[in-house]
Parts: structure tokens; C-alpha cells; sequence
């Protein structure tokens, strides 16, 4: 029968990636493509769908061209997504709403409605979860629900972007467990079911919501006729797979009670896999796509947007001298702040909530800060600000899931295209007192939704056959140093003080 290939496709915020791995968990092939926000409103973000697709294909498209990767050998075909990214379908599948992202806040008065009907306190006795705008997709739903009756009386369900690509894949609808943990109507600490008492008092029908599914499960069988266009075979098994920290859990080896990893992009998040299910407000609780799991997620929304926003606004000339040269503008910003730039970014500290927060303060009305500016500071303490909040923000977590579980955290590995920046990552060891093991594979999430897929077909027996056939191949190890606790101390206790301090003045400048 030969070799058998595994496929996992990850739809991140603006960028789609496509894995292909062998049953023995060797990467065959990987790629990415781009595609189109959509923001009609200041506040409001959508994944343009029907963009998001044509990404999709042009990079399998790829993998067979450019790879010369035979397609008919693939077996299974997993998916991985963004949490939450909210679609709304008719009965054919046809989208009436694109995904609306995690940082849309066009519904936080739903969200304040939300915590009204059913209060906060059995919200998350139910969730395991806190409610705000976007970041849970059951204040979107009632958004939609308020300002879209026409549509919301064609929908035949709603869905993530899994959902989205399971039935543009093979036409029925589906969600897993560790995407239903982010809609605020999930039984999330063990039921693995709607709620019933939250539907009704949200005013979501649960006859609008998807079926469930474990995320090894198969959701139905390809019929996708541009997919099969290019090559997969007809009928190939689709699983539902998971959200993408969860599936870049799976693959990086985040599957034991106490194991840790930092993941980071666009975001920066901390997860904690354990296998109890007790909770704490400040993280995002959410099923695994391990069976009989819960992962802790410290999701800092902009920590990586932040850095990208210093570059875009005030580094025009490393970026141009970046493009001369076929240099990272990265690690430039990076290497100068770290010349330039003393530990403590010259008394500057930032906090990163740049378009609202979710851990651990659950704010969409907090915003950046830049505090302790003098007429001293430099662009390059500005940038080493940027990095040091993030570590700070990571600091915190840490502190944190040390607090719930009683457990110490000495190390944890990173993934991610931002793990590999060397000053970064330093900055984080050196800032959280933790060791920090980069993986060399930066795109762990499609490799995670292949690796559901392998478990939905056979081919591996469980979550821990099939991690554990990944090679995990260390980048650089950074250890922490000591030399600077005493400034990133005070530093660090200044980022905690600040929040609550300018909390109220968030919310009146609002």
C-alpha cells in the first residue's frame, strides 16, 4: 500500500499553514499563505472566508508543485484554528458571517448583557471562562442575533473556523471540544455538552450550535471538488481537530499534567496542560484535543502585534535597510535595542494591551502604555520596552499558574517565529527566571491537526503515540541569567501596579 501521508491545516489570524507529515511523524512538507482581514468598523475584525480558502488551495498547491509532494498518498486530512473565530452558516453551508476574530470588539455590550443575565461567578462555575467581547464567540452570536435579525433568521448554525473548513471540506458541520470551550455555552469542566441553562438565557437555541466532537473524530469524508482537483483522493477522512495552541500542544509534546509551553506570534501565549479540571479566572480554560486534559492558556493578545506596530510606526529606516540588505528587520530592532538599550529600557515600562486584554486582566477596554518617558529615552529603549512587557506579561503567568497548580515551573519550551528571535527570547528568560528550550520547528499547529488526523485513521493509538513520534529538535536552549534581577524586579512589580491603577481610566476614556 506504500507510504501514507498525513495532511494538517492551521488558519491562524492572517496567514494559513499546510503540514504534511508522514504516519511515522516525519515532515514531508510544510507552506503558508496570506489572506484578507476584514474591518468594516474601527473595533471589528473578520477573516475574509472565501480569501482564506483561495490561501488554502494555493498552498496545497505548493506542497505538490514546488515540494513535489504526491497528494494521493495523503490519508487524513486534521484541522487547526484561531480561537475563537466565529462563522455563521445557511443549511447548504454557505457563510453568512465571516469569522469574526477574537479581538473584534464590536460586542461588548453584549458581552456586559451576557454577564448580567447569567452572572459572572456561574458563567464560570459553567465555562471555566470569563465572558468579554470577541475572545468568547457567544457575545458575538448575540451580536449578531441584535443587529443582524435578516441573517440570523437564515442561519442554520453557527461555528469556528473549523467548522468552517469541515464543511467546505466534506459539507457537515462539526466543532470540537477545545474550540467549544471558547463560545460561553460549553460545559467545559467535564459535561463536553451545550448548556442548556446558557442557551436559554443567553438567547442562543442550541439547535443553532454544531455537533461535538472529540478532536481525533472524523467529521466526514472529502468531497471538496477543487482539493480533489489538485490531487487528494476522493473520500479521504477529514478530523475535526482542535484550536491551534492546543494541536502546537499536541505536536511540542503539551499532553502530561505540569508539562508547559510558550507559544509566539501575533499573541504570546503560556499553557499549562493538566489533567484536573480546577480553574482559574485569569487563564483561558479549555479542553485539549488530548483526551481527559485541560490546558491553562495565558493568551497576551498583542504582545507580537505590539512589536510589529513599533516596526510599522517608528522603524521605517531599519525596515528599508532590512529589504537592502535581505535582513530580518526583526532582529535588527532586536540587536539595536539590545546595544542601545540597557535591562530596565531606560525606567520605561509597557504594558501590551493594545486593543484589550484577555489574561489575565479580561479588559477590552485596556489599551498600551508607555510609562516612565523622560527626555532621555531613546527609540531603541522604546523597542527594548516592547520586549521587556511581554516577558513581564509572561512573568506574570507564570507566577500565576505556579499559584493554581502548586507546582514550580523551572523551564518550558517555545515555539513559534517569534521564539526564535535570540534577544527576545533572553529577555524572557532573563525577566521569568525560567529556562527556555526554543523548538526548531516554528509551525507546530498543522503539524498537530496531521497528527489527529494519523489518530482519527489508525494510525496512531492515542494522543501519546502520536506526539511522541516527533522529533523535537532543540533551536537554542537560553538560560536565565541573573545579573539584572534587581532592575527587572522593580520593573516588573511597576507592570502590576499599573493595570489596576489606570483601570477605571481605561473604561471613562473609553
Amino acid at each position: 500500500m506504500g507510504e501514507k501521508y498525513l495532511l494538517g491545516v492551521d488558519v491562524g489570524t492572517s496567514s494559513i499553514k499546510v503540514a504534511i507529515i508522514n504516519e511515522k511523524g516525519k515532515l514531508k512538507g510544510i507552506t503558508s499563505g496570506v489572506y484578507n482581514l476584514i474591518q468594516e468598523a474601527p473595533g471589528w475584525q473578520q477573516i475574509d472566508a472565501d480569501d482564506m480558502w483561495r490561501a488554502c488551495l494555493e498552498c496545497i498547491g505548493r506542497l505538490k508543485l514546488e515540494q513535489k509532494i504526491d497528494l494521493g498518498k495523503i490519508g487524513g486530512i486534521g484541522i487547526s484554528c484561531l480561537c475563537p473565530g466565529l462563522a455563521a452558516f445557511d443549511r447548504e453551508g454557505h457563510v453568512l458571517v465571516n469569522p469574526i476574530i477574537y479581538s473584534d470588539q464590536r460586542s461588548v455590550e453584549e458581552a456586559e448583557e451576557i454577564k448580567q443575565k447569567v452572572g459572572e461567578e456561574r458563567m464560570f462555575d459553567i465555562t471555566a471562562n470569563n465572558v468579554m467581547a470577541g475572545a468568547m464567540s457567544g457575545t458575538s452570536m448575540l451580536w449578531v442575533k441584535k443587529h443582524l435579525p435578516q441573517i440570523y433568521e437564515k442561519i442554520y448554525c453557527f461555528g469556528h473556523i473549523n467548522t468552517l473548513v469541515a464543511v467546505r471540506m466534506t459539507g457537515n458541520f462539526a466543532i470540537d471540544y477545545s474550540n467549544a470551550s471558547y463560545t460561553s455555552l460549553f460545559e467545559t469542566g467535564g459535561g463536553y455538552r451545550w448548556s442548556d441553562e446558557l442557551c436559554g438565557k443567553i438567547g442562543i437555541p442550541k439547535e443553532k450550535l454544531p455537533p461535538l466532537m472529540k478532536s481525533h473524530e472524523i467529521v466526514g469524508e472529502l468531497m471538496a471538488e477543487d482539493l480533489i482537483g489538485v490531487g487528494i483522493p476522493k473520500g479521504t477522512p477529514v478530523v475535526i481537530g482542535g484550536g491551534d495552541t492546543a494541536c502546537a500542544s499536541l505536536a511540542t509534546g503539551v499532553i502530561r499534567s505540569g508539562d508547559v509551553c510558550e507559544s509566539v506570534g501575533t499573541t504570546n501565549v503560556l499553557t499549562v496542560c493538566v489533567t484536573e479540571p480546577k480553574f482559574d479566572r485569569a487563564f483561558i480554560n479549555r479542553c485539549h484535543v488530548v483526551e481527559d486534559a485541560w490546558i491553562y492558556q495565558g493568551a497576551l493578545s498583542h504582545t507580537g502585534a505590539s512589536l510589529r506596530w513599533m516596526r510599522d510606526e517608528f522603524c521605517q529606516d531599519l525596515k528599508m535597510a532590512a529589504e537592502a540588505f535581505h535582513d530580518n528587520v526583526y532582529d535588527l530592532m532586536t540587536g539595536m535595542a539590545d546595544i542601545h538599550s540597557e535591562p530596565g529600557a531606560g525606567g520605561i515600562v509597557f504594558l501590551p494591551y493594545m486593543l484589550g486584554e484577555r489574561s489575565p486582566v479580561w479588559d477590552p477596554y485596556a489599551r498600551g502604555v508607555f510609562f516612565g518617558v523622560s527626555l532621555n529615552s531613546r527609540k531603541d529603549d522604546f523597542i527594548r520596552a516592547v520586549l521587556e512587557g511581554a516577558a513581564y506579561g509572561l512573568r506574570q503567568l507564570c507566577e500565576l499558574a505556579e499559584q493554581v497548580t502548586g507546582e514550580p515551573i523551572r523551564e518550558f519550551c517555545a515555539i513559534g517565529g517569534g521564539a526564535k528571535n535570540t534577544v527576545w527570547s533572553q529577555i524572557k528568560a532573563d525577566v521569568t527566571g525560567k529556562d527556555i528550550v526554543t523548538l526548531d520547528v516554528s509551525d507546530m499547529a498543522p503539524v498537530g491537526a496531521a497528527l489527529l488526523a494519523g489518530i482519527g485513521i489508525g494510525c496512531f493509538k492515542d494522543a501519546y503515540e502520536a506526539s511522541g513520534c516527533i522529533e523535537k529538535t532543540v533551536y537554542k536552549r537560553f538560560v536565565s541569567r541573573r545579573d539584572d534581577d534587581e532592575v527587572y524586579a522593580r520593573r516588573f512589580d511597576t507592570y502590576k501596579k499599573l493595570y489596576p491603577q489606570l483601570k477605571e481610566l481605561y473604561r471613562s476614556n473609553y
